[in-house]
């Protein structure tokens, strides 16, 4: 009788509690459980949400601009003593002075050229129609002209519903319009003091949240904690100063060649280039269309300025900037940006890498600690050991 319950309690231990395979299974239902149990609750999670959702544009402008001032707060106290307080004041300053330069010199620039690019594009995107529908009429391009012709009916049908959809959406929702300016308004009201308590406390945020952990995890949950914001703060700042050089490169490139609209272009590009490998090449269908309805000669300009930026752009500056702390394969990158904008839209192209590299970050720490702390991977470490030894009686 003894004999079958030990042998029924080690068949159990063998094939539930000590296999992995089990164990997997156990963890993949538990995940599930734990997200219908929410979905059920959601009426008690909408408030939250809403809550999250009001503070979340101040917060995360906060951050963005505390990742790229709070270098220069930590350089200056660490290495002049210099109080935090009286660097922040300074940057604020410096910050104001640049925003009072751009609005009374960039803006109005940059404003023209984009009023004039909207009310011209009309005019470039029916010459740009008509120059290629003058193209087809080659002999020798006769077998490609329905499919080229029906290629540009629906991109005009696909232009022409999404600018009639955005009006009515915003004919129809004048209430979404001023809760959007009322959103706005809140965010660069209440982000400036979000971002001077942060970086004047900011530093001992880690150090009070690992004081939650029970004692014995604290060195490796402040470590953890240290890992994401290394990840964030280097994606952060390495996209940012990215796009701005970008956006100077192409200023500077498109002024000297004379390419209609180029500031506004540039501005567009920088902006776009947050989105990894797919935002500089969109920003750069308008300029082609526009450089082919300037001159022949202005599309091979238009071309040789994009090969030197990208060859700049990945071969010095990027590696100089990004390096490769976010360690994501290229491959990882690009399908990572089509899920995420498949499922949450703009919103997933420009925060799927960063919440990525936290995910991979927490799942690769507790699956360590899972292995050092688990049964099921003693044999790994006793071949390996076996392994060792055979090794060091080998030599």
């Amino acid at each position: 009788m003894e004999n079958n319950q030990h042998r029924g309690g080690t068949v159990f231990k063998k094939w539930f509690l000590d296999n992995r395979f089990s164990i997997v299974l156990l963890n993949v239902l538990l995940f599930f459980l734990i997200i219908w149990v929410f979905n059920k609750v959601s009426f008690v999670l909408n408030p939250a949400w809403i809550f999250f959702s009001a503070i979340l544009p101040p917060l995360l402008l906060a951050v963005i601009q505390y990742y790229i001032m709070n270098p220069v707060v930590d350089w200056c106290e660490r290495k002049f003593k210099i109080p935090r307080v009286v660097t922040i004041i300074v940057l604020f300053l410096l910050v104001v002075v640049a925003l009072i330069w751009i609005i009374n010199i960039l803006v109005p620039i940059a404003q023209n050229q984009i009023n004039s690019l909207i009310k011209n594009w009309p005019h470039i995107w029916n010459d740009a129609v008509n120059a290629t529908q003058n193209a087809l009429q080659d002999p020798r391009l006769h077998s490609f002209k329905g499919s080229i012709k029906g290629m540009i009916d629906n991109t005009q049908k696909t232009l022409f519903k999404s600018g009639q959809s955005t009006i009515n959406a915003t004919i129809g929702n004048i209430s979404s319009a001023v809760s959007i300016i009322t959103m706005v308004a809140m965010t660069l009201l209440t982000a400036p003091f979000i971002l001077f308590f942060m970086l004047k406390d900011g530093h001992q945020l880690r150090p009070y949240i690992t004081k939650f952990a029970p004692e014995k995890w604290q060195p490796s949950f402040s470590k953890l904690l240290y890992d994401i914001n290394y990840a964030v703060a280097s994606y952060v700042r390495g996209q940012i100063t990215v796009a701005f050089w970008v956006g100077v490169m192409f200023s500077l490139s498109y002024i000297l060649i004379g390419l209609p609209y180029g500031v506004a272009l540039a501005i567009l590009a920088g902006f776009m280039n947050l989105i990894p490998y797919f935002g500089t090449p969109l920003a750069m269908i308008p300029v082609i269309v526009i450089s082919i309805m300037t001159s022949g000669s202005m599309l091979i300009k238009v071309l040789i300025v994009f090969a030197i930026e990208q060859t700049i752009e990945s071969r010095i500056l990027s590696p100089w900037v990004m390096g490769n702390k976010m360690e994501m394969h290229p491959i990882t990158t690009i399908l990572l940006l089509i899920g995420a904008s498949a499922v949450w839209g703009l919103w997933g192209v420009v925060f799927g890498i960063p919440i990525y590299a936290i995910l991979k970050i927490i799942v690769s720490r507790v699956y360590n600690y899972y292995r050092r702390e688990s049964k099921l991977f003693e044999e790994n470490a006793v071949s390996s050991t076996t392994g060792d030894a055979d090794h060091d009686e080998s030599e």
